[in-house]
């Protein structure tokens, strides 16, 4: 009976470590017969995707910036900062991102913004930098999103967020043809997070890699 609790409560506690254990990466993109993760689904090391006749799947790392497109019949293991592919072809490339930002919690992030801003009597230093000028920013949940632009005065947009999402939570700036000026400084809201970010002066507008152009908000 002791054996059987002890069993037991060790793969209580094993499950519970799989359960909380981070994203490493996003769905970037999804074609054919693939199994195992859904597009714009973010996935966690040990996560298992299959690929079947005629499909692929595109998985943007957050820590490593490694952005991979993996195609052809075959098993995926998603791993810390890149994937072991069985069969599969692959090919990866190194993207402009900001690595720091897949660390950062919610918390920090918006306490320093906060602190920031009370105090706004110089520039603010960006949390994170965007490589791309089209935003895609990661926000659950219903609300405003307020975009301001610190460096220069005037720019200030109000988005809400609803059902204009992709999955219901990424709202995504190349979708709808927006756009920030690259160089900028902004701070963005939505409900109880804030993040001062910049946009890199070579950044392009539209629908540039996912990893270079991601806030996440939530």
């Amino acid at each position: 009976m002791k054996d059987i609790l002890i069993a037991t409560i060790t793969l209580i506690g094993l499950t519970s470590a799989a359960v909380a254990e981070p994203p490493v990466a996003l769905v970037e993109e999804l074609q054919g017969k693939v199994t195992g993760a859904e597009f714009m689904d973010y996935v966690t090391p040990g996560q298992v995707i299959k690929i079947g006749p005629g499909g692929a799947v595109v998985l943007s790392y957050l820590k490593s910036c490694r952005r991979e497109t993996i195609s052809g019949i075959g098993t995926v293991i998603v791993g810390s900062d890149a994937s072991k592919v069985h069969l599969s072809d692959v090919k990866d490339e190194t993207v402009a991102c900001d690595a720091d930002h897949a660390h950062a919690t919610v918390k920090e992030t918006s306490e320093a913004a906060a602190t920031i801003v009370r105090g706004l009597a110089a520039l603010p230093a960006p949390q994170v930098t965007l490589y791309g000028a089209s935003p895609i920013f990661g926000a659950a949940g219903r609300g405003t999103l307020v975009l301001e632009r610190l460096d220069e005065p005037g720019e200030h947009q109000k988005i809400e967020l609803g059902g204009n999402r992709i999955k219901g939570r990424f709202f995504d700036f190349a979708s709808s043809n927006r756009e920030l000026a690259p160089g900028g400084i902004y701070l963005a809201r939505f409900r109880e997070t804030a993040i001062v970010f910049h946009i890199d002066p070579q950044a392009k507008g539209g629908a540039t890699p996912l990893l270079g152009r991601l806030l996440q908000m939530d």
